[in-house]
């Protein structure tokens, strides 16, 4: 610290000066005392309907298939769809502990507002703050356990939530999920910026709707065209992998049992971030 001319304490809570030494204070909160975990990833996009939980979902599908223990922190919470994808239908509970998150049937643990409502159709009319004291809530109060990988599915843009996830939980890194539309690019920067600015590293991108495959002669077709690679290159981030339209994908989240899939469409892709956040081939 600089030469005390004005009587500093060293304590900087209780300051209101605005000198160069001044610390900046840390906003994280802490998880429940039962919890144990070990990454936390935020899974974000800059805009709305790129597949951002079928990409969360996946990822947590595949990172369990590989032997680790996984969470799902589905912060969307206007708009959820997590409990959906894999058929959770029964409300979590409150004990002496915290609260309980539901499980899939492979064991991902699961917590999302639609665990607490009377109904999944009942509307969540909140504020800004209110939601973002939810998704704290979630983490702080939820009894994960022992965890080597909590997923956190957020809502779309900059906002309220996503700013509370990088501002309040500990995360080892972000995925940004995008279309390979040419719009999209500018969305992927914003979401990339927010980021760099919030000083949480950038694990990679992963494009959804890459393309569809045609049944009868195998082709595949880019729809939207191909604009994710240049954006990449662009800003220096990894394309960690690439989800094409599959109806059988579809089907499975419609039916509740996304857990049965069997397509390798994000195995590179969960393998990266594995090896990224711990080292491993």
């Amino acid at each position: 610290m600089a030469e005390n001319t004005k009587g500093c304490s060293g304590n900087c809570s209780s300051c209101g000066e605005s000198c160069s030494d001044r610390k900046q204070e840390s906003l994280l909160i802490p998880t429940n005392e039962h919890n144990k975990i070990k990454h936390v990833i935020g899974v974000v996009s800059g805009k709305g309907g790129v597949g951002k939980s079928l990409v969360t979902s996946t990822l947590a599908v595949l990172l369990q298939r590989m032997g680790y223990k996984v969470g799902i922190l589905d912060a969307d919470i206007t708009g959820p769809s997590i409990p959906k994808t894999f058929g959770i239908e029964t409300k979590v509970y409150q004990n002496e502990l915290g609260i309980i998150p539901a499980a899939t049937k492979t064991g991902i643990k699961i917590m999302s507002i639609n665990l607490l409502l009377p109904d999944a159709e009942s509307p969540v009319i909140w504020r800004g703050p209110v939601i973002a004291g939810a998704v704290k809530q979630f983490w702080q109060d939820v009894v994960w356990g022992e965890l080597d990988y909590l997923l956190v599915d957020c809502p779309p843009g900059t906002g309220d939530v996503p700013l509370t996830v990088f501002q309040s939980l500990p995360l080892d890194g972000a995925v940004i999920v995008t279309s390979p539309q040419d719009l999209v690019s500018m969305i992927v920067k914003k979401a990339y910026n927010m980021a760099q600015m919030m000083d949480i590293p950038v694990l990679g991108m992963i494009e959804n709707m890459s393309y569809v495959v045609c049944p009868e002669c195998g082709e595949e077709f880019k729809i939207f065209g191909s604009g994710s690679d240049s954006v990449a290159k662009e800003i220096g981030v990894e394309l960690l992998g690439k989800m094409p339209i599959d109806i059988m994908v579809s089907r499975l989240v419609d039916s509740g049992r996304f857990e049965e899939f069997d397509n390798d469409y994000l195995q590179k892709a969960a393998k990266a971030i594995d090896q990224k956040l711990n080292g491993k081939n």
